[in-house]
């Protein structure tokens, strides 16, 4: 028998994975080799129909987990004229996205199909726009009062170095009268690194990355949840996948104050443990080891079939120079304060890799308008970690030595309109070794008038940089 070109070329579907997130369902398609797809909908049933060229399947489809997800059944057949056409029976409206993705070191040949969800956020509980717009306005009243009385103290100079959300645009609306305060909570936005088809480091035992730091995360939003004056949102709960990108940007959305992804990667080499903190570097990694670790985790949109850069594009140029130039320095400021507590606090209860906070380019941590850390939690590929890392025990040991450390940062730094500002406003009153940070105050000049050098009143006050901000009580140094 004379076999024909096209069946030499013909790919066969090896398995089929499916994943469903809040928002989303991807539907992954495993072959031997590439194969051209045409992807359409048709109504009355709703249905998806995903047609291969010269393909054979060589799955069983009903194993397909499909709880959670908008497809209802999935079936399949011979298409007329050859090929391999699958059926998705739909149970709600979708927004349907489809791409192929070559080999990499994990994967043969994918073809993946995206079912969106038109309006469905990827998050629980999402924060209400009318909250989000009350927030953005009381911030705004906020840095035009400021301006205003910095304009009556000090006309033509810089004042207190108040950076505010970036987001804000200058507007001309007059200032409000005073409301009573929101005592809004403090979010913060955690994510439990890779899931879906990327699983991550895998341990000697088969332990999965994605799978450890997911439990983790549920355990540090439990904990911040349970706290008066916090909100946790969960960027990913569950066993799927978001791109880097559109991790820092639901944060974004849910107005976080602050960002921090959990991992639990792997190193070359067996003997490497301990947890690691790491901040953003805007000018290369800090280690060998830290510049490994970028590496792999950025690596892991292209899993995902995106690329990994953050855009600026919908930001006008102007806004794009505050960004770079005033906020990032801000918020790396913030990230490393909150690094060193953090760190602090998982040196109690586990070994450290490094001593002090590691910076490198992580794409997660491309928030310019939000502070963010990624924690390494230990090392998966150590067999001794491994085993301590699937531990619940030792997963709540973490997780509340995460949130101390956050918890110290915001307890001595509140945002403004928060619960704990308001607290700090009503029942801490400045002593005579404390001092409250004014429009046009600098750190050099209430250095001289209290008498002390500017270095020990930034370590008296945990205070990496010179960004201070209004309404910030400082802890005066005995000199």
């Amino acid at each position: 028998m004379v076999v024909g070109v096209s069946s030499l070329q013909a790919a066969t579907v090896e398995s089929m994975r499916l994943w469903a997130a809040p928002d989303h369902a991807r539907l992954v398609f495993d072959l031997t080799a590439a194969a051209n797809a045409n992807v359409f909908s048709l109504e009355n049933p709703s249905r998806l129909v995903i047609d291969l060229d010269e393909s054979y399947l060589d799955t069983d489809v009903s194993t397909l987990p499909l709880d959670g997800s908008a497809i209802d059944e999935v079936r399949t057949g011979v298409r007329d004229g050859g090929g391999l056409r699958v059926v998705l029976e739909l149970n709600r409206d979708i927004s349907p996205r489809h791409f192929s993705l070559p080999p990499n070191d994990q994967y043969g040949h994918r073809l993946v199909v995206d079912l969106e969800y038109p309006g469905e956020s990827a998050v629980e509980n999402p924060i209400d726009p009318i909250e989000a717009m009350i927030r953005d306005q009381e911030i705004l009243a906020q840095r035009a009062n400021t301006q205003a009385q910095a304009q009556e103290q000090s006309p033509g100079q810089v004042v207190a170095e108040e950076i505010l959300p970036p987001t804000v645009a200058p507007t001309t609306t007059a200032v409000q009268p005073a409301q009573p305060h929101p005592q809004r909570d403090i979010i913060i936005a955690v994510d439990a690194g890779h899931g879906g088809e990327d699983p991550g480091a895998i341990g000697p035992s088969g332990t999965r990355e994605k799978d450890v730091v997911l439990e983790i995360a549920r355990r540090l939003a439990a904990e911040v949840n349970g706290t008066r004056g916090f909100k946790a949102v969960l960027i990913r709960d569950g066993d799927y996948y978001l791109g880097l990108r559109q991790r820092t940007q639901l944060a974004r959305d849910q107005k976080a104050d602050f960002f921090v992804s959990i991992h639990a990667d792997a190193f070359s080499s067996p003997r490497p443990q301990g947890s690691s903190v790491y901040a953003l570097s805007q000018r290369g990694a800090t280690s060998e080891t830290a510049q490994w670790l970028a590496d792999s985790e950025n690596r892991s949109d292209l899993i995902g079939g995106v690329d990994g850069s953050l855009s600026l594009r919908d930001k006008d140029q102007v806004l794009r120079g505050v960004l770079l130039d005033l906020t990032m320095t801000a918020t790396l400021n913030d990230s490393l304060s909150i690094g060193g507590q953090v760190l602090d606090q998982l040196g109690r209860i586990n070994r450290l890799h490094k001593s002090r906070v590691e910076q490198a380019g992580f794409m997660v941590l491309k928030s310019p308008d939000i502070p963010s850390l990624l924690i390494e939690v230990g090392f998966i590929s150590n067999p001794d970690e491994e085993r301590r890392l699937r531990d619940p025990v030792h997963q709540r040991g973490l997780s509340t030595a995460i949130f101390n450390g956050l918890r110290d940062h915001f307890e001595r730094n509140p945002p403004p309109a928060s619960l704990l500002a308001w607290q700090r406003d009503n029942q801490r009153r400045p002593s005579g070794n404390e001092y409250r940070i004014q429009s046009g105050d600098t750190l050099s000049a209430i250095a001289v008038r209290h008498g002390v050098p500017v270095n020990q009143l930034k370590q008296a006050n945990d205070i990496n940089g010179d960004v201070i901000r209004v309404g910030q009580v400082l802890r005066i140094p005995r000199s």
